[in-house]
């Protein structure tokens, strides 16, 4: 939200362009991207200004159904990146960074989406982004949600998703 406030971008093209910097950020330490990395980084800024624009998602007039709302959304939020990752077709922007970083340092996965979703809090919050309830909740839980449905779904941490190379050579038939 905080670049939205100092550029003219929506939030979903922001999203795509920090997707791509925490792409290359990625990349540069050794975690290449793959085919759901790049899909990832596109289809979700293009659906969050579509939910955005149609107003989808409706909102809640009462805090009690506001809390709700928040809290299926960082459920859903860790299910869906379980889901995604299954595949092993390569990880969004900040899942790629993720996995690579609990790899290599071996750290808990909720440590490191954590660090990596207060980063991005701070950021966002030095840009002129709101912070609110909702934002801390987000930032400090995310991780704990993906870690939980990881171990609910036995998602192996330490596999191997296909890189943009793997899928080149595999489409060429070697």
């Amino acid at each position: 939200m905080g670049l939205t406030k100092n550029t003219s971008l929506t939030f979903g093209q922001v999203s795509q362009i920090v997707g791509l910097a925490v792409l290359v950020l990625g990349w540069l330490l050794g975690f290449p991207p793959g085919f759901g990395t790049v899909m990832n980084m596109y289809f979700v800024g293009f659906f969050v200004d579509l939910i955005m624009a149609w107003g989808l998602v409706p909102m809640p007039g009462t805090l009690p159904g506001q809390l709700a709302l928040l809290v299926g959304g960082i459920l859903v939020l860790g299910a869906a990146s379980y889901m995604y990752l299954s595949p092993r077709l390569g990880a969004g922007p900040r899942d790629g960074l993720m996995m690579g970083l609990v790899q290599r340092l071996g750290r808990p996965v909720y440590q490191v989406r954590g660090a990596i979703e207060v980063t991005v809090l701070v950021l966002g919050y030095l840009l002129g982004g709101p912070v609110g309830v909702g934002t801390l909740m987000t930032a400090f839980t995310t991780g704990y949600a993906v870690q939980l449905a990881f171990r609910l779904g036995g998602y192996d941490k330490d596999a191997r998703h296909m890189d943009l190379y793997g899928l080149v050579r595999y489409l060429r038939g070697s």
